[in-house]
């Protein structure tokens, strides 16, 4: 017969056997690289990262993550379901696209996909660009390439001299600077050149399959893009806070190495200089090839809704009653 002693001895034996065995199977997971997968919501995208079996390769794959760099790919907008209100216009646009930045889901649409020039719209992706290959504070070096510019520009850009990386974007973003667009292109790249291929790349990356750019401004017919490839950008524009900032502006002041030691921009967006209720962005374009194009944005009672016009007769207008409808229908 067992003495209690005797008990207790193979209970703790028995209950030592049990950690022995599972500290052996985390081991052997740990060794086979078993995966578990956390979803992870970046600011142009989802990613999907890995959970190690324990601290050592958890801090591996952090690494790891940091090397790859920003994930590539981007939250598009859903073209299956049907629209959520009609609208009849005498004189429409060439191609729209009404959406939920939220959750993507397009609210109405005429020609989604069908590609078409986008003018200044083209500076979305400079944008983009800028914010995450550049800080703020950096200081841009405007060269004699981008003081050769057509078209709209900040127009008192110093030659030879450096400017706050920030105030140029502001110039780029919300007087559709030509200027600002070149040299923040240089200074990131090195070259107009370069930065076009890194704009098509990243493009490509993204899975825009309608979009094309040649320069780094817009001026240019060969700059191309959709509604649905636009809606997407915008989604990720917006998403970004340096951006969300800028765009939102109606006016503002820097100082800047000019004879006054001021700069004063105004926001082209007819929406932010009408007083459209909700209006926090994004941005205007034109060309006589694309026509008036619009990308614009409002926000009311927790939703945040974006139109996309391409060669439209009336931007303005267009953009209000879409977005009234869009904001008058359920979610």
């Amino acid at each position: 017969m067992n003495s209690p002693l005797e008990g207790g001895r193979r209970r703790r034996r028995g209950r030592l056997g049990v950690l022995v065995g599972l500290l052996a199977l985390l081991l052997v997971l740990a060794g086979l690289g078993a995966t578990i997968y956390l979803r992870s919501e970046g600011h142009d995208g989802t990613t999907r990262l890995p959970l190690a079996a324990s601290s050592a390769s958890r801090a591996a794959a952090a690494e790891q993550t940091k090397a790859v760099g920003p994930p590539k790919t981007i939250d598009g907008v859903g073209l299956g379901r049907p629209d959520a209100f009609r609208l009849r216009m005498r004189k429409p646009p060439r191609a729209a696209l009404v959406f939920d930045l939220g959750s993507g889901r397009v609210l109405w649409r005429r020609e989604p996909k069908r590609r078409l020039p986008i003018a200044s719209l083209t500076k979305i992706m400079t944008a983009l660009l800028v914010v995450q290959n550049a800080g703020p504070g950096e200081r841009v070096k405007i060269t004699k390439a981008a003081l050769s510019y057509q078209g709209s520009g900040v127009g008192v850009l110093p030659k030879g001299k450096r400017v706050r990386l920030e105030t140029l974007m502001n110039g780029l973003l919300l007087v559709s600077g030509n200027d600002a667009a070149i040299a923040l292109a240089n200074h990131v790249s090195g070259s107009e050149r370069k930065f076009v291929a890194l704009m098509n790349d990243r493009a490509r990356d993204l899975g825009l399959r309608c979009t094309h750019f040649a320069s780094s401004h817009g001026l240019q017919r060969g700059n191309r893009s959709c509604p649905a490839d636009l809606a997407a950008l915008t989604r990720m524009a917006m998403r970004d806070s340096r951006i969300a900032r800028i765009v939102r502006r109606r006016q503002v002041e820097f100082r800047f190495p000019v004879k006054s030691g001021k700069l004063f921009l105004a926001s082209h967006n007819p929406l932010l200089r009408l007083s459209y209720p909700g209006a926090i962005g994004l941005k205007t374009g034109f060309t006589n090839p694309a026509g008036r194009c619009f990308v614009g944005v409002a926000r009311r009672r927790g939703r945040t809704i974006g139109v996309v016009l391409l060669h439209s007769p009336n931007p303005v207008e267009h953009a209000r009653k879409l977005l009234d409808r869009a904001f008058a229908t359920r979610r």
